[in-house]
């Protein structure tokens, strides 16, 4: 991108956990930071010299007012659960608030744009690994999430095809600081600190930094195939070993017991039925069950020889997840260990 420092990014979701990370770059780079944000978001990922403006990618008029004079976007802004209790609403911001941005940058002539999809997009096979060819059939989905990814990414690719001048990342499971609410990677990481997962399930996850995953979206920006997708991934890791290494971070034993998923499903139907008189999001449920069936590896070959992308040894990655919740959470890992765990990790990726 020729001459883009001073040029106008708006960022929608910014005040996430991603779209955060991709604002910090962004602005860090010397690009004008534009956060598209609702007026009941946490706040706590956003500079004081963002420009802000308050909407929702839902609202037409407020997406149009955000887009005026921007050259580029990333649209980062999703409503990233595995359960809800509103699955239409979930929809609705997803699909139909892709809809709206990708037809409002089309009009405002912007130059070029990001779009924040998802590995839940793919299907992985038996084996837990997959590319962006193995496209996930949205009538073979169960949870909505999924759902609503692999629809919006539809709406993407279809704007491309219409001239708009777009790229999609699917970043896998990306840890790190900022994780506000936190996303249900994050959740895991946040409940082993707190010392609530004496046990786990066999299953594996593709877990990067968050800010590789936003300097990913910033080169599929600068270097990506319009209407072409590019995994963002990073290290594949047993949940079992993750869990371990954040005992061994927090200074206690790491846990045990794997438990079959059929023990553990009528609890998580359990947890959802609570879950409707609470309101509160159960980190154990049925979505999550289901997709732990699948060791979630992903082939991000594409993106590291097309785009120039890297990722750091997820080590890196999981200390900054844990410093950073340790930060705002006092309970969380009383013991402090990174120096020791990251002087014997292996930093060659």
């Amino acid at each position: 991108m020729d001459n883009a420092k001073g040029a106008v990014a708006l960022v929608t979701g910014a005040s996430g956990f991603i779209g955060g990370a991709i604002a910090r770059r962004l602005d860090e780079r010397g690009f004008v930071v534009r956060a598209l944000v609702r007026a009941s978001s946490n706040r706590g990922n956003l500079r004081p010299h963002y420009q802000i403006f308050e909407g929702d990618v839902t609202d037409r008029d407020s997406v149009r007012r955000a887009m005026s004079g921007v050259r580029f976007v990333f649209h980062s802004a999703a409503n990233y659960r595995l359960w809800t209790s509103d699955p239409a609403a979930l929809m609705r911001t997803n699909v139909e608030g892709t809809r709206i941005v990708m037809e409002e940058a089309l009009a405002a002539g912007v130059e070029r744009i990001a779009h924040t999809s998802s590995v839940a997009t793919l299907a992985p096979d038996r084996f837990g690994l997959c590319d962006e060819a193995r496209r996930l059939d949205p009538a073979r989905t169960t949870g909505p999430y999924k759902r609503s990814k692999i629809l919006s990414e539809r709406v993407v690719e279809e704007m491309a095809q219409r001239g708009l001048p777009v790229v999609i990342v699917n970043p896998a499971a990306p840890i790190g600081p900022g994780d506000i609410r936190p996303t249900p990677t994050g959740r895991i990481v946040l409940e082993a600190l707190r010392g609530n997962m004496p046990a786990y399930v066999d299953t594996g996850l593709d877990v990067v930094h968050v800010d590789d995953v936003a300097e990913g979206h910033i080169a599929a920006l600068e270097r990506g195939v319009v209407g072409e997708r590019y995994i963002l991934g990073g290290d594949h890791v047993a949940l079992g070993a993750m869990l371990g290494d954040i005992a061994r971070l927090c200074g206690r034993a790491p846990p045990r017991a794997r438990l079959p998923r059929a023990l553990l499903l009528p609890l998580a139907f359990v947890n959802e039925l609570a879950a409707r008189i609470t309101g509160r999001e159960p980190f154990l449920n049925v979505e999550s069950l289901r997709l732990s069936k699948t060791t979630m590896f992903f082939d991000d070959s594409k993106a590291r020889r097309d785009l120039g992308y890297r990722s750091r040894d997820y080590k890196e990655a999981l200390a900054d997840a844990v410093a950073w919740f340790r930060a705002q959470d006092a309970a969380a890992c009383p013991q402090n260990r990174v120096g020791e765990f990251l002087s014997r990790s292996d930093r060659s990726r």
